[in-house]
């Protein structure tokens, strides 16, 4: 939870205009989204949204409303080893295709945007590290990244992809992995693969292994969310691209920067727990538009 008060409304102080609820004409949102970002001084907080265009699907489709697919909570994980078999069978099923995974257009111009100088901050709420992968090694991960593990006993950190050679030597190939991979990398499987499937303990403490991300359920650790808020004090506005904000993890910094004064625009299909925060509001396709921006103003002295 956020330790500050909540904003007594939309807006800022600045004189940024109220949310327009109904989303901004395409035409005035894209020249809008031009006009902060030519500022400079943006911080970025990205969503599941900006990475459809690598093929990695969202949580929630353009109406906010969750898809079928619920993932799994940190008390099921740590509670139950069926459950943990569970995750790791269908997760070892459809990691591959999150590891193939390559940043499209729209990782790519934030980047573009943030070497010109528009771009102050990236955060994401993404673990598929598409950002890193575009260049943006700084970006900080949020909900932690799928290609890292860690022991919940020692707290030793081992690659993905280390761990993905131990559970094909354990198991073979998976037998799911065509399957339609989940947002968070995982895939259905058959009740009789999953319950056949054996979990690779620590090699360091023989301890539990769980994949470096932030589950539901769980809490950021508390430096990350201190980063994320001194990357939002020291930006000039905050534009958020692709994401519901349906979780507070991510939602708890447009409040704050509202409260701040900061203006706040939001590009995402569908509408946001954070609409009325925000001054600018459109459905625009990201790839294209922010590589049209990314075009435009590229260069610092161009506006």
């Amino acid at each position: 939870m956020s330790p500050h008060p909540e904003p007594h409304g939309p807006g800022g102080r600045d004189g940024a205009p109220p949310a327009a609820h109904e989303g901004t004409p395409p035409g005035a949102a894209l020249d809008g989204i031009r006009r902060l970002l030519a500022g400079g001084g943006v911080a970025v907080l990205s969503g599941a949204g900006l990475s459809t265009e690598s093929g990695i699907p969202d949580y929630r489709g353009a109406t906010g409303r969750r898809r079928r697919h619920t993932p799994m909570t940190y008390q099921e994980f740590t509670a139950s080893e069926a459950a943990r078999r569970r995750y790791w069978a269908r997760s070892h099923a459809g990691w591959r295709a999150i590891a193939e995974a390559r940043p499209n257009a729209g990782h790519r111009a934030v980047e573009r945007l943030r070497r010109a100088g528009r771009v102050s901050a990236v955060i994401t709420q993404n673990v598929d590290g598409l950002h890193r992968a575009a260049g943006t090694v700084d970006a900080v991960e949020l909900h932690g990244g799928l290609d890292r593990v860690v022991c919940l006993g020692c707290g030793h950190r081992s690659t993905r992809a280390e761990l993905d050679r131990r559970l094909h030597d354990l198991n073979g190939a998976s037998r799911g992995a065509q399957a339609r991979v989940n947002p968070d990398g995982d895939v259905e499987l058959p009740d009789a693969l999953v319950a056949a499937f054996r979990i690779a303990p620590c090699t360091a403490c023989g301890g539990i292994l769980k994949p470096d991300v932030v589950f539901f359920g769980e809490n950021v650790p508390k430096d990350r969310v201190q980063q994320c808020y001194d990357l939002v004090d020291g930006a000039r506005a905050l534009l958020v691209l692709g994401s519901s904000l349906a979780v507070l993890s991510g939602l708890r910094f447009v409040r704050h920067a509202a409260r701040e004064g900061k203006p706040v625009a939001i590009v995402n299909q569908g509408t946001t727990r954070g609409d009325e925060y925000a001054g600018l509001r459109a459905a625009l396709p990201l790839g294209a538009t922010l590589s049209a921006l990314a075009d435009r103003l590229g260069d610092p002295g161009d506006e």
